[in-house]
This record gives C-alpha cells, structure tokens and sequence, in this order.
C-alpha cells in the first residue's frame, strides 16, 4: 500500500461553538446598567459615611462596570466574521477578556489590603447606620444582577468572569453591611477596615481558578477533566490503529476543544472507516468535534520533523 496520509476534520456542531448567545449580551448589558447605576451611589455614600468598606465596593463596582463592558465587548467580537488568515475567528477575544477581568480583580483586592490595613492602626469615625442602608442596596443590586446572568455563564470563561465581578461584589456588601452594623450597634471602629480585608481575600480567592483556567487555554493545555493517557489508549484500542504519536488536545475557547493527532494503522485497514470510528469515539465519549487526524498506514516513514 502506497504511503498515504488521511486527515479527518469535524467542525462544531450547532450549539457547540463555544460562542455565547445574543441573549447574553443583552442580559449583561442590563447588569452593566445596574452596576454604573449604583457605583455612583456607593461612592457618594462612601464619602458621606467615611467607610472604607463601601469605597472598596464601590471601586470594586467600578471595576464590575469595565468588566461587563469588556465582556460584551468581547462576545460581539466573538460573533464577529473573521478575515481568512483568522482561522478560528475572534473567538478567543472571550478568553483575553476573562484574563484581562481576573487581574483587574486582583488590583483591586490588593488597592483595598494596602488601604485596610492603613486604617487598621488609627481607624477613622464611620456613620454606621447609613452605611448599612447604603450597603443593603448594593447588595440587593448585585443579587438581582446574579439572577439576571443565571445559567448562562457556567460553560463560558468570560461570561464566568462577568458573573464573578457580580458575586464577589455582592460579597462586598454583605462584608460593608456588617461592618455598618457593627459599627452601629456597638461602635466598633476596627470592623470597617477588618470587613474591608474580608472583602479583599474573598476576591483574591474566587479570582485564582478563573486566572488559572484562561492561562491554562492560553498555553493550550489539555483540558483538565481529560486524562490524556486514557485517551491515547482508547484512540489505539480502535480496530486496525496500531499506535498513536503527537497527540494534541486543546482549548480555543469555551466549549470547543480541538484535537489532532497522528496514528499508524496496519496497512490492510479500511481508511474511511477508521475515521470514521475515531471520529464517533471522541464524539461520543470525550465531546470532541473539532478533529484532525494523520493516518500513517504500516511502512510509511515521516520525512518532515513534527511537532
């Protein structure tokens, strides 16, 4: 049998594009709306009352609103058709967006340590009881944005982004409540300054997966529920595959993982329906639609070096 190589290619089928929907972009512009909204309220209020804990909330919504600006952004450029040498399109606009948000959340957890613990030394008078009123409604406002993004963010990195700005701001309040509330009732001075360390680590804590998911698809790591071992040893197991080499597996952007792959298969094979079996295995059991494969039939040598 003549030296031959067989490349099999699936593209995504409907719906597993990786691609948020419209309806997602309406949905977060709506939580924009309330976010900017209620940003200058926190900030004015901030100042009114002296707290910390609520200009941290503030800032932090600050941070939520060029999030969710950039988030938007970021799925209108996904959906956007791309020039030919773009091969895979703008879709990875949504992964740099996640990036880019998750680092915006960590200078803003660090801003807000520095100026706790500053204040922990000589922590400044605080109107307790508006700081409460001012903090109830920011959180009231963030729940209503986390209603508002709920089910559409858990296979999408930057839609998760979005929707964790909204949760760790809600968090926020919740930490700037019970310090107003504290404050309030038993003049405890040190819980604005004490909630706003609260409020930093929580950020800094839901931040690093989401830092560590979108540089890991930057890298093209292979997604981490995938066991490549038993991959490889199931792509050999298929009738007429002898063994595989260069296996590739990685991420382009939520929800579309791309394989490719070379495999040596006895020379007697039937080509079409090896592929064919292939593509059904990693379909079926791994969720992969978007394939290629190199099928180097026994006897055949390489003459170009692979990666």
């Amino acid at each position: 049998m003549p030296a031959l190589h067989h490349h099999a290619h699936t593209s995504d089928e409907a719906g597993e594009t990786g691609v948020a929907p419209a309806d997602s972009r309406r949905r977060l512009g709506f939580v924009l709306a309330l976010a900017a909204t209620y940003m200058v309220a926190e900030a004015l209020g901030g100042l009114f009352t002296g707290s910390l804990a609520l200009l941290a909330d503030a800032g932090h919504m600050l941070s939520d609103v060029a999030a969710l600006a950039l988030s938007i952004f970021a799925l209108w450029l996904a959906n956007k058709p791309a020039p030919a040498w773009r091969t895979f399109g703008y879709r990875r606009s949504e992964i740099l967006a996640a990036l880019a948000n998750g680092v915006m959340l960590v200078v803003v957890a660090v801003f807000i340590l520095l100026e706790a613990v500053e204040r922990l030394g000589a922590p400044p008078p605080v109107k307790g009881l508006p700081m409460l009123a001012i903090a109830s409604g920011g959180l009231l406002v963030n729940l209503l944005g986390l209603r508002i993004l709920h089910g559409d963010w858990r296979h999408n990195l930057n839609l998760r982004a979005a929707r964790l700005h909204v949760l760790s701001d809600a968090l926020g309040s919740v930490g700037a409540m019970s310090a107003g509330l504290l404050n309030w009732g038993l003049g405890w001075r040190l819980a604005d300054p004490v909630a706003s360390l609260l409020i930093a680590a929580l950020i800094l804590r839901s931040c690093y997966a989401l830092l560590r998911e979108t540089v890991d698809v930057l890298l093209e790591t292979a997604p981490a529920q995938l066991d490549m071992a038993e991959l490889e040893r199931a792509l050999t197991s298929v009738p007429g595959v002898v063994s595989a080499h260069d296996l590739h597996v990685w991420t382009i952007t939520s929800g579309m993982t791309s394989l490719s792959c070379h495999l040596h298969t006895r020379a007697e094979v039937d080509d079409p329906g090896v592929l064919s079996a292939i593509q059904a295995l990693l379909r079926e059991r791994y969720r992969i639609r978007h394939v290629t494969i190199q099928l180097e039939p026994e006897g055949f040598e390489e003459n170009v070096e692979v990666c």
